[in-house]
């Protein structure tokens, strides 16, 4: 099997807000804006961003209060670059750092969308339902 990891580099926080709207788009995540995206990226409590070159293909950022609840948000790998392991590589990384800095106890949820549940279940999330059931509201 070829390794499809080695072209690739993490790097430690979110892309720039013009990269952040592309890879959102691009990967079929929902459209934001440009005012959200400047209000939000600089409140990422950590995030990373990978590389193919110097070319941006795929983030992950976890989000909150750094003490009692955190969310992990942004998953995403443009087209082009699925099936490759990045999003294992992602979630490896925004876990690895929660399990390093977060204090004992903290809640970390996300929204799994389709099959990105079976990933997110090899890290230890689980499907909250029928105990509990994710909501939303957009404004």
């Amino acid at each position: 099997m070829k390794n499809y990891i080695y072209p690739y580099s993490v790097c430690v926080g979110p892309p720039p807000v013009e990269v952040y709207l592309r890879l959102r788009v691009t990967s079929g995540l929902s459209a934001k804006t440009a005012e959200a995206a400047e209000a939000g990226l600089p409140n990422t409590w950590h995030g990373v961003t990978v590389l193919r070159g110097d070319e941006p293909v795929g983030m992950g950022r976890v989000i909150g209060d750094g003490g009692c609840f955190s969310q992990i948000v942004d998953i995403c790998v443009t087209p082009e670059h699925q099936g490759r392991g990045l999003g294992k590589r992602i979630m490896a990384k925004l876990v690895s750092e929660l399990e390093r800095r977060a204090p004992d106890g903290a809640y970390v949820s996300l929204i799994a969308d389709g099959d990105a549940r079976l990933l997110y279940k090899k890290f230890g999330f689980q499907e909250t339902a029928p105990a509990s059931v994710g909501m939303h509201r957009t404004v």
